[in-house]
């Protein structure tokens, strides 16, 4: 354990979030001061001592992640230099996960590039939650503390009392995740087989497991363009859904995404966290469905608390 108290920090990315993990903690946010010159350049100045203090920054790697990242990184240089003992990044979304691999020639690794670029920024390690490839966790040198919305997403779910409930896995790649929920959920489970036909269009064509006469609890890690959601929820109804409800953790809304949600997708809910906020100028109530956010603050703040005295943040997810 660092010896002292902690401090926290928050970028302009995600700012809500962060005075809610504040007031979880039972304190306000730390000063800085984080200004944009006229040509684009940021500026950060911490305004307190940060000297062999315990440091924790949060800043979600979305909307615009190329200045949220930035930000990021120039904070950190600044609290290296202030002689902060140990500083820890808190990333409620890692934007890049999805550039995870080379799967083309002459792509990058953009997820494998973020790393590098925090560790060498000066970050001690890192705090984030629900990555789009667990693969991720290896790219760091540095400590990684995963942690998931599950937990959240669970007591929502068993809130609403579901009668004849199905877990459905919006692609094969979410069947682990989901199948967990299954189990936890004591329900049946069925994947949807996927063919993407572009960054923002999907082919969905075949169902595996009877979704006839359920009420579908869909789970996937994101949604940007809602084409994945759209189809899967398609699907299911013409298999005879009695409704769609999806759960995904981020929610990084695109302008083509919120058309399609708008106009494509039969989904009667969509639930989703604050992992990210909601996109300017996005109405939520226009919506022809639900759209019900989840605060993830308790979870991070939780995480936080247990980082600094040395405590186990796995223990968080082994029992509810």
């Amino acid at each position: 354990m660092v010896s002292g108290d902690y401090m926290v920090f928050s970028g302009t990315a995600n700012l809500p979030l962060a005075e809610k993990v504040a007031n979880y903690l039972g304190r306000p946010l730390n000063k800085i001061d984080i200004r944009h010159f006229p040509d684009g350049e940021t500026f950060c100045q911490i305004d307190e001592t940060v000297r062999g203090r315990d440091v924790f920054v949060i800043q979600s790697g979305s909307p615009r992640p190329n200045d949220a990242y930035m930000e990021l990184f120039i904070m950190i240089d600044a609290l290296r230099r202030g002689s902060a003992e140990r500083i820890t990044a808190v990333l409620p979304y890692y934007g890049y996960a999805r550039q995870d691999r080379k799967d083309q020639p002459r792509v990058p690794i953009t997820a494998r590039l973020i790393a590098n670029l925090i560790e060498s920024a000066g970050a001690s390690r890192v705090l984030t939650m629900d990555l789009h490839a667990n693969q991720i966790q290896g790219f760091f040198d540095i400590p990684l503390d995963h942690l998931h919305a599950e937990p959240v997403i669970l007591k929502y779910i068993r809130d609403q009392q579901f009668s004849r409930p199905i877990v459905v896995a919006p692609d094969t790649g979410g069947a682990k995740t989901a199948y967990g929920y299954s189990r936890k959920l004591g329900t049946g489970l069925a994947i949807v087989a996927k063919q993407r036909t572009g960054d923002s269009t999907v082919d969905a064509f075949s169902v595996v497991g009877d979704v006839k006469d359920c009420n579908v609890i869909m789970i996937d890690d994101m949604t940007a363009t809602g084409g994945t959601l759209s189809a899967a929820a398609k699907l299911c109804r013409e298999h005879g859904a009695k409704s769609v409800h999806a759960f995904v953790s981020h929610f990084p809304l695109t302008a083509k995404g919120e058309e399609r949600l708008m106009t494509e997708t039969q989904l009667d809910e969509l639930v989703v966290t604050d992992s990210i906020p909601l996109r300017p100028g996005f109405d939520p109530s226009k919506l022809p469905f639900k759209l019900t956010q989840l605060s993830v603050a308790p979870l991070i703040g939780e995480a936080i608390k247990r980082i600094h005295s040395d405590a186990s943040v796995n223990d968080l997810f082994n029992h509810e």
